[in-house]
């Protein structure tokens, strides 16, 4: 008897240690966040759900711009990186990080937005008139819209008058009559205008809209072992309902409402090389605005 209880316990110490020997502690970073307190506030509830679901431990690593991450994981200080696509694109040449899973957000695409009785009804007739856009090196914001134009004949580099300030300010300088035209995120401008009741919504005119965008992603980095990276892509699509209430649990998500989390591969992304290359910067190594 006492055999057969010193075999289970040598039995259940072995499989222990075999379950703790695949556990290894990570470092994860979010590009768009600074500081330690908010990423815990806002991205906490992801950490715990990722590491309920993985084994694994995840510790976050601030960073104070799209450039320190990627310097990070080149030196390996960082493990997984929640980032958009423009800054993907930048990071995987620097640093040959490579997408994990895509954080699918629904009607993620671009609009170029004017007023209905400016007369403008095709983007060809924005030659020579002044156009905002939001953040400079934006997906959504900035590349998405100024590929649109291209793509309708109109060199955004070129033909137009380009300027960039936040959402709040372009909706109300076109709303002014200051600018033609606002190249934005489709969705937040919606809810920019959703809010504006001193216009009608029709005093607006979406003259292009893009297809959808490539998805937000989490990517690992050149470091990370391959099968450890699958393995922990697997366990965060075979618990994507706990993984989705983690990032949604704060305000600050709440552009992922009604997300998916997907399997994502590298050229999903050649849409947005081309737009860098459309917007002049078509080595994309460098963070546009840094």
């Amino acid at each position: 008897m006492k055999f057969l209880k010193t075999a289970a316990l040598a039995a259940a110490t072995l499989a222990l240690s075999v379950t703790t020997s695949f556990a290894d502690n990570f470092k994860l970073a979010v590009t768009d966040v600074e500081g330690l307190e908010r990423l815990q506030l806002e991205w906490g509830p992801f950490k715990g759900a990722l590491e309920s679901a993985t084994g694994h431990t995840f510790e976050f690593f601030p960073v104070t711009s799209r450039t320190a991450a990627a310097e990070a994981l080149r030196a390996k200080r960082v493990d997984f990186v929640v980032t958009g696509p423009a800054e993907y694109i930048v990071i995987n040449k620097l640093t040959e990080a490579t997408p994990l899973i895509g954080l699918g957000r629904p009607d993620y695409f671009c609009a170029i937005v004017v007023r209905a009785d400016s007369g403008i009804v095709r983007p060809a007739e924005l030659e020579g008139q002044k156009v905002a856009f939001g953040d400079i090196g934006s997906t959504s914001n900035m590349l998405c819209p100024m590929q649109l134009m291209a793509d309708y004949g109109i060199d955004p580099a070129k033909d137009v008058d380009r300027l960039h300030t936040s959402r709040n300010i372009a909706h109300e300088a076109l709303k002014k009559g200051d600018v033609a035209a606002i190249g934005t995120n489709h969705n937040s401008w919606i809810s920019v205008r959703n809010k504006d009741d001193s216009v009608p919504n029709g005093f607006f005119r979406i003259i292009a809209r893009s297809g959808d965008l490539p998805n937000d992603m989490l990517m690992a980095a050149a470091h990370v072992d391959p099968e450890t990276a699958e393995a922990v892509r697997q366990a965060i699509l075979d618990n994507k309902e706990s993984i989705i209430s983690g990032i949604l649990a704060h305000e600050e998500n709440d552009k992922y409402s009604g997300m998916d989390l997907v399997a994502i591969e590298d050229g999903a992304y050649d849409i947005v090389r081309s737009m860098y290359t459309t917007a002049g910067f078509p080595q994309y190594d460098n963070f546009i605005g840094e």
